[in-house]
C-alpha cells in the first residue's frame, strides 16, 4: 500500500500443450476498452486490475473473468466480467458483493481457480479475496468468496485477517492486499500488514487446510527500520521449483517504493532470504504495485514479466531471476496502479490495468504482447 495519505482503493501456470495452443491462438491486443465507469461513479472510479484465465476445464479454453476496485455508489462490490475470446471482448456476469459485514467490498479483490479439489470445493472453483471495509474506512476485513459455476454465483467462505482503519499511515494498523496460491496440502494467502507495532508495514501470510480456518500470520519481509514499508506482495512458481516475491519497498535506497523481489525453494519461508532490487539492462528501476507473472515460453527458463505502476513498460527475465538480466520491454497497455499481468497460450502476455491513483476518469482496459518476439538479456 502506498504512503500517501489517500484511500485507495498465480500461481502454478499450467504447460500447454502445443494443440492446446493452436485451438486457443489469442492475439495480440491494442488496449482492449473493458469497462467505462459511469459518471456516477466516486473518483477514481476504478483502479486495482485482475484477471484470471480458468485452466481446469478443456471446453473453458478461451475465458477470462476480471475483476477490480469499483467506486460505485455505496455499497461497493467487485464486477466480474467474463471474455470467451481471450480479451477481445468482455461482458459482466456477476458481481461479487459483501455477504456478511454490510459495508461493502471495497479495495484489492484478486481471483485464483483451484487447480485441484481443496477444502471441500472442487478443482476449478473459483475463490475471490478482497479487502471489506466501511464507507467511513474505520476497518479492514480480508474476506474470501467462492463461486463453483465459472464466476455465475458466489458464496461466503471465511475471514481471513482483520485490521484496523483503511488508511496507508505509519501507526494505523489495516491489512491490504490478499494474494492466493495452494501449496503443496495447504492454501497461501499473502498481505501487506500493519497492526505489528514494531512496523509500518510489513508483508505477512497466513495458511489454511480447509478455508476455514487459518494459521497465524507469519512473516515474508520485515525491515528493521519503523517507517520501511513492504508492500503488495505477488508470487509465481519458477521451473526449478523455486518461488519469486515481488513486492514495493518504500524505504529502498535505489528509489521510493523501488521494486524488490525475493527467490526462496520454500514459499513459506520468504523472510529468510534477502530481497535485492530489480534494476533493468537500460538501467530502469520500476516503482510501485509490481506483480509478476512466468511463462514457458522461451526455453527451459521461460520467461519472467514484471509490471509496476512507473511507467507502460514490462520487465522481462529469462534467466530465473538473475539480477544482471532484466529487460525493459514496451507494451501498449497505459501505466496504472497495480496492473496485473497474466500468460495466455502461446506466450501472450496480457496486461490489464484500471487507471491512476489520481485519476479523474479512470477505466479498465488491457492489452498484450507477443513473448516470442522479445529481444532479452542472456544470461551470464
Amino acid at each position: 500500500m502506498l504512503l500517501p495519505a489517500i484511500f485507495l482503493a498465480s500461481f502454478v501456470i499450467a504447460h500447454p500443450t502445443p494443440e492446446f495452443i493452436a485451438h486457443r491462438a489469442p492475439k495480440v491486443l491494442e488496449e482492449v476498452t473493458i469497462f467505462i465507469p459511469p459518471s456516477t461513479y466516486t473518483i477514481p472510479r476504478t483502479l486495482y486490475a485482475r484477471t484470471l484465465l480458468l485452466e481446469t476445464d478443456g471446453n473453458e479454453t478461451d475465458v477470462l473473468l476480471a475483476t477490480w476496485e469499483n467506486y460505485s455508489p455505496e455499497p461497493p462490490y467487485f464486477p466480474i466480467f467474463q471474455s470467451t475470446d481471450s480479451g477481445s471482448t468482455w461482458t459482466e456476469i456477476s458481481q461479487v458483493t459483501d455477504q456478511v459485514n454490510g459495508w461493502g467490498l471495497r479495495y484489492q479483490p484478486f481471483l485464483y481457480e483451484l487447480p485441484s479439489e481443496f477444502g471441500g470445493f472442487p478443482a476449478g472453483a473459483i475463490l475471490c479475496a478482497g479487502n471489506s471495509i466501511p464507507a467511513d474506512l474505520s476497518a479492514t476485513q480480508i474476506d474470501l468468496y467462492a463461486s463453483t459455476d465459472k464466476g455465475l454465483t458466489w458464496t461466503f467462505v471465511s475471514h481471513i485477517a482483520s485490521g484496523g482503519v483503511a488508511e496507508p499511515v505509519n501507526g494505523d494498523t489495516p491489512v491490504w492486499e490478499p494474494f492466493l496460491m495452494l501449496y503443496q496440502d495447504e492454501m497461501i494467502v499473502y498481505y501487506s500488514d500493519q497492526r505489528d507495532p514494531d512496523f509500518g508495514q510489513k508483508l505477512v501470510h497466513q495458511t489454511s487446510t480447509d478455508l476455514l480456518t487459518w494459521e497465524a500470520a507469519v512473516n515474508d519481509v520485515a525491515y528493521d527500520v519503523f517507517d520501511d514499508r513492504p508492500g503488495m506482495t505477488t508470487v509465481a512458481l519458477l521451473p526449478n521449483g523455486s518461488y519469486i516475491m515481488t513486492y514495493e519497498f518504500f524505504g529502498a535506497p535505489e528509489a521510493s517504493f523501488a521494486v524488490y523481489y525475493r527467490i526462496s525453494d520454500d514459499p513459506t519461508a520468504f523472510d529468510s532470504v534477502p530481497g535485492q532490487v530489480l534494476r533493468a539492462t537500460d538501467g530502469t528501476i520500476p516503482t510501485s504495485s509490481p506483480y509478476i507473472t512466468w511463462s514457458s515460453v522461451g526455453g527451459a527458463n521461460g520467461i519472467l514479466a514484471v509490471s509496476a505502476n512507473s511507467d507502460s513498460a514490462v520487465y522481462l527475465n529469462q534467466c530465473l531471476g538473475a539480477p544482471n538480466a532484466w529487460t525493459r520491454v514496451s507494451t501498449p497497455e497505459s501505466a496504472s496502479y497495480s496492473r496485473n499481468v497474466r500468460v495466455l497460450p502461446g506466450g501472450i502476455l496480457l496486461i490489464t490495468g484500471a487507471g491512476v491513483l489520481s485519476g479523474t476518469d479512470n477505466s479498465v482496459t488491457t492489452s498484450s504482447i507477443d513473448l516470442n518476439t522479445v529481444t532479452l538479456a542472456s544470461c551470464n
